[in-house]
């Protein structure tokens, strides 16, 4: 009853378009949930985040939900994740997406979920990593552990976005670490972060779990930069 009465004199606003949500909407409306570029990765044996790493790092598997374009809804709605404390955000995409990375027989093969993490410094910055709600989002609905202190980062540094892409990419590589025991050797880990762009630094974090002795990798993202 007080939460109706709060959401008529409040109504909460879609993360995509602002428009009011219905009493039966949750954080993105209908209309945005249509009108969201869908990457369809989950249906494609060699796309374009398995194609992005060739080379680089050894994946099982790779996807990202969304197309990310500048101006578009999904920046909007990463963008409320990441800076407007919407963490509520994240545990949607991770429920949307669980649907359907659960019938994939390579998901069923891990055994641990990763997020991307943040330096001490951000997270008290932030007050949250905006993957922990898609992580244990999908941790729950696929069944798997979500574990955020295997993987840590280790140097503190400040946006990179006005440094050239090798600038960039050479600051990260050596950004992250891995604090592991016997029991994670020969262990296949799903590697979480909101949006692939050059996709450095999921291949420094990549590069950081395969210290692990046999250890395999796979990725999955809210995102994936499109031009």
């Amino acid at each position: 009853m007080i939460r109706h009465l709060i959401n008529l004199f409040f109504p909460k606003s879609c993360a995509g378009c602002h428009s009011f949500l219905l009493s039966a909407e949750k954080v993105i409306c209908t209309q945005c949930r249509h009108e969201i570029p869908l990457t369809n990765h989950h249906k494609i044996e060699e796309n374009e985040v398995i194609q992005k790493f060739y080379g680089r790092i050894p994946l099982e598997y790779g996807s990202a939900l969304f197309y990310f374009h500048k101006k578009g809804i999904v920046q909007e709605i990463i963008h409320k994740l990441k800076y407007n404390g919407q963490e509520e955000i994240g545990r949607i995409i991770g429920n949307w997406y669980s649907e359907e990375l659960q019938h994939l027989e390579q998901i069923k093969k891990i055994d641990y979920i990763i997020p991307v993490p943040l330096h001490k410094t951000r997270l008290r910055q932030r007050g949250y990593n905006q993957v922990e709600g898609f992580g244990k989002a999908l941790s729950t609905k696929l069944e798997i552990p979500y574990n955020n202190e295997l993987l840590y980062r280790k140097l503190y540094t400040k946006t990179q976005t006005k440094k050239d892409f090798l600038g960039r990419a050479d600051m990260i590589s050596t950004a992250f670490d891995v604090s592991f025991s016997k029991d994670y050797h020969g262990k296949h880990f799903l590697l979480i972060d909101d949006v692939i762009t050059t996709g450095s630094t999921l291949e420094a974090c990549s590069r950081a779990i395969l210290k692990i002795p046999n250890a395999k990798i796979s990725v999955v993202c809210m995102a994936m930069s499109h031009h």
